[in-house]
């Protein structure tokens, strides 16, 4: 009876099937047209940079990328087991405590952190003038490519911890236990059990590292590192060619999409098989100096990704608060709500719409959920490029139109409206929303459906009268993780945003580029309260679905 339901869901679909396709489509044409440059005739301009600068921009790049990698799942894995398996004092702080760094953007620790440790600073200040100790300056320089190795890895690795955390979460105890009852030390039950039985979790969130690191301009470019990215803004502002600025996004694109497949190959032939939980994993009480030292692991960790930078960007903004508030604050505040909420209400729209169909568990149906979530992989500025490509020539081709309104003879209105950077946000992250929805369908399942759909209700009025109410949890859930994403954006709004349009996070990189990283404390501390709120509120809800 349900296979019968089912197909007959499926020939009902039409209307959700269409509306999804044309939001894949409108999701993939920028993605396309950058690809597609590959294949026209280079200008002169490549030439010079592939014969003298791309092999630094590879070589950077690569090594960001691999160093931060192996640091963050060091990093995420260590706390993730410590947590999981392990009771010390403030357990149960560290536990949500340490997603906190994720609230701080890179690029506000990266300006915040070389202020702090330049000779100027709070950090050499103080040793001089309190202990008579002269450091060597070098010593704690971060502009360097160390610096932002640094800044990622402690700014990232929640994105490891929480995916691992919760792996290990829902894994039965008796794995643990029987590596201990074969005479493995803790150590070695971390090296042999856990992280192989980890690795999909490990995977994951090392991958949604390397995306942020290759989505990144502003620690790149404030520390002056030379990466692909930061290379396509220098070509495509500093000598106006968007033709060799597509080029390099597509290599970038190309490269990307090579190792995400590489990494498939790789473990196409292993299988991880879940516990049903019959005994959830119950941490072992530390004592004495095991305890002492998980705590001030965690402590540690927690003081260098959110709460040192924190309190002196508060510290900041006190000094400079009389001097720089006003009014424009609070229209930089609501234009970074506004564009965010209406594009994290069109990127959930279209998931939902999506995740439904997905449900008809087709072939099709998958590689559509797939296609409209390749964004997230995509990084910012490869994405910018393309939107703008795509609204120009929408504007080429609406040209007669615009002419006959007495607009012009070619005026660009699409390409300098706010319209190309809502398509800009959701093509980047349509794949936060989408997920969300796609696990709360999954935890929901098809039988409520396939009753209502028996009784005779149409698609549409079991989604908004059944389905739509047993997911609310993973919408709103959603719904944060989205908003608080574009919220922090900067490459996409650097690039796509109509003229006098800024957001906070535009506000925060004019200030550290004009050197004013004091008067930035204040739109910085915004951004991180927007931030730091959504994380908490996403934990309560976390909770609530669980219990």
């Amino acid at each position: 009876m349900g296979e019968l339901v089912k197909r007959y869901v499926q020939k009902e679909l039409n209307g959700w099937l269409m509306i999804s396709i044309l939001g894949a489509a409108v999701i993939l044409l920028p993605i396309l047209v950058v690809f597609f440059s590959l294949f026209q005739e280079p200008n002169e301009n490549w030439y010079q940079i592939r014969e003298y600068l791309l092999s630094t921009y590879v070589i950077n790049t690569i090594t960001l990328v691999s160093i931060t990698g192996i640091l963050t799942t060091i990093l995420g894995v260590s706390l993730a087991w410590l947590v999981a398996a392990y009771d010390f004092p403030l357990r149960r702080f560290f536990r949500w405590g340490l997603i906190l760094p994720l609230a701080i953007p890179p690029y506000i620790a990266a300006y915040t952190y070389r202020t702090m440790l330049s000779y100027t600073g709070v950090v050499q200040t103080t040793l001089r003038n309190s202990f008579d100790y002269q450091v060597n300056p070098e010593l704690l320089s971060v502009s360097s490519l160390r610096g932002a190795i640094f800044i990622f890895t402690f700014f990232l690795f929640p994105y490891v911890y929480i995916i691992t955390r919760a792996f290990l979460d829902s894994q039965s105890t008796s794995f643990f236990e029987n590596a201990r009852l074969l005479g493995r030390k803790p150590f070695a039950i971390f090296l042999k059990v856990v992280l192989p039985l980890s690795r999909p979790a490990i995977v994951g969130g090392v991958v949604l590292v390397i995306y942020e690191v290759l989505s990144d301009y502003g620690v790149t470019s404030y520390f002056g590192i030379h990466t692909i990215t930061t290379a396509i803004f220098q070509t495509w502002f500093g000598m106006y060619d968007v033709d060799s600025a597509m080029r390099l996004a597509a290599w970038l694109m190309v490269f990307i999409v090579g190792m995400f497949f590489l990494e498939r190959l790789l473990r196409q032939r292993k299988r991880y098989n879940l516990s049903n939980k019959t005994r959830p994993l119950v941490p072992m009480k530390l004592k004495g100096l095991p305890a002492a030292g998980a705590f001030l692991y965690c402590s540690i960790v927690f003081l260098l990704g959110f709460l040192i930078p924190l309190i002196q960007l508060i510290f900041w903004a006190k000094l400079t608060f009389a001097k720089v508030w006003n009014e424009t604050y609070f229209t930089l505040l609501y234009q970074t709500v506004y564009v965010a909420v209406i594009s994290t209400v069109l990127i959930l729209t279209i998931s939902l719409i999506v995740a439904n169909v997905a449900r008809s568990q087709t072939t099709f149906s998958y590689i559509l959920a797939k296609l409209i979530t390749t964004g997230y992989s995509i990084p910012g500025a490869i994405i910018a490029i393309g939107v703008l490509a795509m609204f120009i020539t929408l504007d080429n081709w609406l040209a007669p139109l615009y002419s006959y309104l007495g607009l012009g003879e070619a005026p660009l209105i699409l390409s300098l409206s706010l319209l190309m950077l809502i398509v800009g946000y959701t093509v980047r992250f349509m794949a936060t929303g989408f997920n969300a929805i796609e696990v709360g369908f999954e935890k929901v399942g098809l039988k409520y459906t396939e009753a209502s759909r028996m009784l005779g209700l149409s698609v549409t009025k079991t989604f908004f009268k059944v389905d739509l109410p047993l997911i609310k949890g993973a919408l709103f859930s959603g719904f944060i993780l989205t908003f608080v994403e574009i919220s922090k954006e900067l490459p996409l709004v650097l690039l796509l945003r109509p003229f006098n349009f800024d957001t906070l996070a535009t506000k925060t990189y004019q200030f550290a580029v004009d050197e004013q990283i004091y008067e930035a404390s204040i739109s910085s501390l915004m951004i991180v309260a927007i931030s730091a709120l959504s994380v908490i509120a996403f934990q309560m809800i976390d909770k609530r679905v669980k219990q």
